[in-house]
């Protein structure tokens, strides 16, 4: 149901596929769960089909070792009109107790579009809590932060 679902928890274990040269989980498997997670999180919201919008501020913090549950979450932070901000923190553990550590942080942008895969409007967030209107203006600031970026960037790209 649109509007309803601001959060959620993909839950899984760190498969030997997963695993990189070190011995550890590749962090393009780690990126992958995020986008997983910012996909069924918009949809979840905003009760349409979304796309990938930006991706951004990755931190892998810690590395995830194979056998280890991870837990990817993901929270709506900000919506403009069809866009959806959404911040995730992917956990990992021994899946024998309860403790998990923070291995990777970064904020996803995601789009809802129609069938046409035109922009569509999506049900605005309100934040209430004290900790959501400092998530909310965290967003707002990274947007800011992200358009001085991009113009910066506008000097690197080749024609």
């Amino acid at each position: 149901m649109s509007g309803k679902e601001r959060q959620l928890t993909l839950r899984f274990l760190a498969e030997p596929a997963d695993v990189n040269f070190g011995g550890k989980v590749h962090g393009g498997a780690v990126m992958k769960w995020i986008d997983l997670a910012a996909y069924a999180c918009a949809a979840g919201w905003s009760g349409k089909y979304c796309i990938t919008a930006y991706a951004g501020g990755i931190r892998f913090v810690k590395p995830i070792h194979v056998g280890s549950i991870v837990e990817v979450a993901a929270k709506v932070i900000y919506t403009g009109r069809s866009s959806m901000h959404i911040a995730l923190d992917v956990r990992a553990g021994d899946p024998k107790n309860t403790k998990r550590y923070l291995t990777t942080h970064c904020i996803v942008i995601m789009v809802a579009v129609d069938d046409q895969g035109q922009t569509t409007d999506v049900p605005e967030w309100v934040p209430e809590t004290p900790e959501d209107i400092e998530l909310r203006d965290s967003a707002i600031r990274l947007m800011d932060m992200r358009k001085k970026i991009g113009e910066e960037m506008e000097a690197h790209i080749q024609s």
